[in-house]
């Protein structure tokens, strides 16, 4: 049996076929014979003095049973890339901001460009990594506008160097007509007042929240246009 309650394939054929010659040899004697002879004489009979392959036979009734109702379809979650993320097939793609903190720096950066694709932006996906030169997700809008995304998913505000590398990166690397700075507890003062001189969009935890809660990025930033 497997972690889920499931049986394995081959435990189920054999237990399938035990029980298809049980029922068989059962439904012949039921056809051919009298039936009240055969609950009360026969069959009766045949349990009590075949107890081991009766418990078994009743063991395999009840584990089908148990088996047959686990496959029915009930509530249900569905994960992504291993973050407690809860969807069903008419529920956008959420998370909360506990979510997004527990994940790993990687799961993070993935859970913003799973964010970029339920909005409907092209061709979203993670690039950081080493060498990255400061993008960590790219993604493209319906009129070929590059958005350039960096996510910080740090435990305290981002700062203004931070800002400012990406600045020296945002455009002049990646060519990003949007330039994007994604900090999961927020912005220092100085790195907000920076980003506003600079054109560069910061999505604080208070954005972020909205946005990770079904917003599109659009809204969230203040953006009059569609992302088709």
């Amino acid at each position: 049996m497997y972690d889920d309650g499931s049986l394995d394939p081959l435990v189920k054929f054999v237990l399938g076929v035990i029980a298809a010659v049980v029922a068989a040899k059962m439904l012949w004697r039921w056809l051919t014979q009298d039936v009240a002879q055969w609950v009360t004489a026969d069959a009766w009979g045949w349990i009590t003095g075949h107890l081991w392959w009766s418990s078994l036979i009743i063991a395999t009734l009840l584990l089908f049973v148990l088996a047959a109702r686990r496959s029915v379809p009930g509530d249900f979650e569905v994960y992504y890339g291993g973050n407690d993320v809860a969807e069903d097939e008419e529920t956008a793609l959420t998370y909360s901001l506990g979510q997004l903190a527990a994940m790993s720096p990687a799961g993070f950066e993935q859970a913003c460009a799973d964010l970029l694709a339920r909005d409907g932006f092209i061709r979203p996906r993670r690039i950081g990594g080493a060498g990255d030169l400061g993008a960590d997700v790219i993604a493209w809008t319906g009129t070929g506008d590059k958005i350039v995304v960096q996510c910080k998913q740090y435990s305290r505000p981002v700062g203004s160097k931070e800002a400012q590398t990406f600045n020296g990166t945002a455009r002049p690397e990646h060519g990003a007509s949007l330039a994007l700075m994604v900090g999961l507890n927020g912005f220092t003062k100085i790195a907000t007042e920076f980003a506003a001189r600079h054109d560069i969009t910061l999505i604080d935890r208070a954005a972020l929240e909205s946005w990770a809660q079904g917003e599109h990025l659009y809204a969230v930033i203040g953006e009059d246009r569609s992302a088709a």
